[in-house]
């Protein structure tokens, strides 16, 4: 048996549920996974929520490290005993032990931990297709990213100064933003007591930024088209205060002929060497100090309830695991 979080209805973050589920063995490709950590992300809440809907009865969780326990007769590459993580599923993280396509893994090296590779394998791999991939950020551009004391946000503030980029970032609380602009950010602008669009214009002489990166979602929608200067693109990779509903395309003429993509993790590595070569810079970075892993919130796997009331209710900074 296997000790597993499941939901069987949409809905708050009691709907979760922990149960004893069968063992079950890897298939010719697969592998077996006994985890170690699990990364609690946003995405998480939307499989349970229902607005990213799911077969029911499911499993939650894309993210997580552990040990090769038991292998699939066609794997080649991994040996049991080996230090594994995973950031894109399948569903079911939120357990002892997950079956995962062997092409979706990757070893760890020495110089990262468990909880690291948890807290990192998701996020790091979202930071990296944004800024190298949805817009390929430039030394010297300005950019700006909502919530960016958040999970992504701190490896995006740090990955930004590495590669010479002024980070405007966004945040809630004064505590929030001491800890990004600790983390890389260059400026901070808490949106609970100041204008975000008169800030950015006045950080940028009036000109803007060429991008926005925004997870917050209908909240701050038509804000982050304010802060772009013509021809700019948001990138709204996220709904945390719930989804973009409604627009009218005709304001992105008037706000300047301006570009709105919805990018997801899933199509910048949906093959297995599009993931290995994500994968293999996030750990390059993080082995060369480039990103440092903020784990500010523990909890056990039965308390993955709380990890998502917390996570919710914006009282998380850094990143949050599981331990099972």
């Amino acid at each position: 048996m296997t000790k597993e979080i499941r939901i069987h209805q949409t809905g708050g973050p009691s709907v979760m549920q922990l149960e004893n589920c069968e063992a079950r063995e890897p298939g010719p490709n697969e592998l077996l996974i006994r985890h170690v950590a699990i990364g609690v992300n946003y995405i998480d809440t939307y499989h349970r929520s229902g607005l990213y809907p799911v077969p029911l009865p499911s499993g939650l969780g894309l993210e997580a490290s552990g040990i090769v326990e038991a292998m699939g007769s066609e794997v080649s590459g991994f040996r049991t005993g080996d230090r594994v993580a995973y950031g894109s599923g399948p569903l079911g993280a939120y357990a002892e032990t997950n079956i995962v396509p062997a092409g979706r893994v990757a070893k760890l090296p020495d110089e990262v931990s468990h909880e690291q590779a948890a807290a990192i394998m998701l996020k790091g791999m979202t930071a990296h297709y944004l800024l190298k991939e949805t817009y390929p950020v430039q030394r010297g551009e300005t950019i700006l990213f909502h919530a960016a004391a958040g999970g992504v946000g701190l490896l995006v503030c740090q990955w930004a100064r590495d590669l010479g980029v002024t980070l405007i970032g966004t945040a809630s609380t004064q505590e929030k933003c001491d800890l990004a602009l600790k983390m890389g950010a260059t400026h901070m602008i808490n949106y609970t007591t100041e204008d975000v669009v008169a800030r950015v214009r006045d950080i940028t002489n009036g000109q803007g930024v060429p991008v926005v990166y925004d997870g917050v979602g209908k909240d701050t929608f038509e804000m982050s088209l304010d802060c772009l200067k013509p021809r700019g693109l948001l990138a709204s990779f996220g709904n945390a205060s719930g989804p973009v509903t409604g627009v009218d395309l005709g304001i992105l003429t008037q706000k300047g002929s301006l570009y709105v993509t919805r990018p997801s993790l899933g199509h910048y590595t949906a093959t297995d060497d599009a993931l290995a070569a994500n994968t293999a810079d996030v750990f390059d970075a993080v082995a060369r100090g480039a990103l440092t892993i903020t784990i500010n919130q523990r909890h056990a796997l039965a308390d993955a309830v709380k990890a998502h009331e917390m996570l919710e209710s914006r009282q998380t900074t850094g990143a949050s695991i599981l331990i099972p």
